[in-house]
């Protein structure tokens, strides 16, 4: 028998066909777009997400030849932070509005003011709201789009809405809510949403990753080839499933993402407060809670250089450009000749919360070349990471017993010595890094079914290979890290007259 898990990024759907050993079979990949209708604006259509589900199901049947009969459940890992308005028929709305979608900060604003200030909210709450949060951008719909909330019966995550269109029930899972705000002790929507415009009514039901949501639909059945009688589990969101699938949810173990993104998660116990950006939110694990820190931009900002300055190489290479990337900075000193550069093409949440932030080239002269640049982006990341590190130990306390990276970016060798270089942290890359979410999501499916517990996770994945921090690279990174934190303080508000109101734009 088989569980099958789909994983859905910020680009596409990683799906797995896993075994009751946690053992993956088979996997599938499937690609959706993303759109920019305006500036800070980040946008997907719901219907993409589940054609994508359609069309990986199908590989992965295509490719094992495996009966739908032994296919008992599903179940969705996703990314977090989506906001699609259904009607009471269940139908869309409007787009997603993804969790890197800044559009909201007038919004933001607004709901601080009249909440007692930012000061004073920040105090209280750890964080300020951003443009980018979720109840700001529902309070956006509400002002901007009032039909649409008007007619709106419940906001639905991405997760939520897969759900929904397998088996016809509008819920919101426990960790996805917490995007939204949760009260992480009684496990209920925070009743101070209400104070901001909500309507509360307009939050769906909650329940747990590993309850049984209901079974497929006759007509969800049909569109993936699987049988009706397929559970479909409550899932989670990605952080959260990729925390399970790396096996590091004892308490301070600490995973590392490398994908579109980054983030830095730590399992925690009793923590709830929200400090620098960080967050604490609801584990895949109903009894546990997770501190998290997320760099938007990440992977993004090397397939940005790679279509902006490599593209002949791309396009000759294939999947051979990597390789060859990793030959261009070991051309380029540690620290890039002091070139510095800032990943937020997006904004940032973490370590600084600031939606009108935007990805910077610092201290750039003519002897630096585009394979500068090159490292300079690898490194800027690497810094971010840093900096989160450094947050976390300061803010809770937190150090890290084991260090665990999973993730595309986790087979990049060059890119992952640099970040253990920078941070001076021994790191562990995990066998078949780009399916751990998958497997996190496959393992709930099976705790779901019974077979295992929480407390199991981490017999499921094993160690590929160690970085350890070469010394007298970490003393130079040292040295621009504290550059790199001068750039944002130096610039910060110049972002702020530079696209604070171009980025309200409607």
């Amino acid at each position: 028998m088989y569980v099958l898990a789909h994983d859905m990024g910020t680009s596409s759907d990683k799906a797995i066909l896993a075994d009751f050993n946690g053992k993956i079979i088979a996997t599938a990949r499937a690609s959706y777009p993303t759109y920019y209708p305006n500036p800070a604006w980040v946008e997907q259509i719901p219907s993409d997400y589940w054609e994508a589900v359609v069309s990986a199901t199908k590989k992965i049947l295509e490719k094992t030849g495996i009966s739908p009969n032994e296919i008992k459940a599903i179940v969705f890992t996703t990314q977090s932070m989506g906001l699609i308005p259904v009607d009471i028929d269940g139908k869309t709305l409007y787009n997603n509005i993804t969790w890197v979608d800044g559009r909201a900060q007038k919004q933001a604003d607004s709901i601080m003011k009249r909440l007692g200030g930012k000061k004073i909210f920040t105090l209280l709450s750890g964080t300020p709201i951003m443009g980018k949060d979720v109840i700001a951008k529902i309070i956006w719909i509400k002002e901007e789009r009032p039909e649409i909330y008007k007619a709106t019966k419940y906001f639905l995550d991405v997760n939520g809405y897969l759900k929904y269109k397998c088996t016809g029930r509008m819920v919101s899972e426990l960790s996805g809510a917490s995007s939204y705000g949760l009260d992480l002790k009684k496990k209920k929507f925070l009743s101070v949403l209400s104070l901001t415009g909500l309507d509360m009514k307009k939050l769906p039901p909650l329940v747990k990753s590993t309850d049984q949501v209901g079974t497929l639909t006759i007509d969800a059945a049909n569109e993936l080839g699987l049988n009706q009688s397929t559970i479909v589990f409550g899932g989670c969101d990605d952080v959260q499933s990729a925390c399970i699938g790396s096996g590091m949810n004892d308490y301070n173990n600490i995973h590392i993402y490398l994908g579109t993104s980054a983030w830095v998660c730590v399992t925690t116990k009793d923590e709830t407060r929200f400090k620098n950006g960080a967050a604490a939110i609801q584990s895949g694990d109903p009894e546990d809670n997770l501190v998290v820190g997320v760099t938007e931009a990440a992977g993004s900002n090397i397939e940005w250089l790679l279509n902006r300055f490599f593209s002949d190489e791309k396009e000759n290479l294939g999947d051979g450009i990597y390789r060859y990337l990793d030959k261009c900075i070991e051309k380029v000193p540690a620290g890039s000749d002091n070139l510095i550069f800032t990943p937020w093409m997006l904004g940032e949440r973490c370590p600084v919360s600031d939606t009108t932030a935007r990805a910077t080239l610092f201290n750039i002269n003519e002897e630096h070349t585009r394979e500068h640049m090159l490292r300079a982006v690898y490194e800027g990341v690497g810094y971010n990471l840093k900096w989160i590190f450094e947050n976390f130990e300061k803010d809770y306390k937190i150090r890290g017993n084991c260090f665990r990276v999973i993730g595309g970016g986790a087979l990049n060798a060059a890119w992952i010595q640099i970040i253990s270089d920078i941070t001076g942290i021994e790191l562990d890359v995990l066998d078949e890094p780009r399916d751990i979410g998958a497997l996190g999501g496959a393992i709930i499916a099976l705790i779901g079914l019974g077979h295992y517990t929480f407390s199991d996770t981490s017999k499921f994945t094993k160690v590929a290979k160690t970085y350890i921090p070469n010394k007298e690279n970490s003393e130079i990174y040292n040295k621009l890290f504290m550059s790199y934190k001068d750039v944002y303080y130096g610039l910060k508000e110049a972002y702020e007259k530079a696209n604070g109101k171009r980025f309200t734009n409607k």
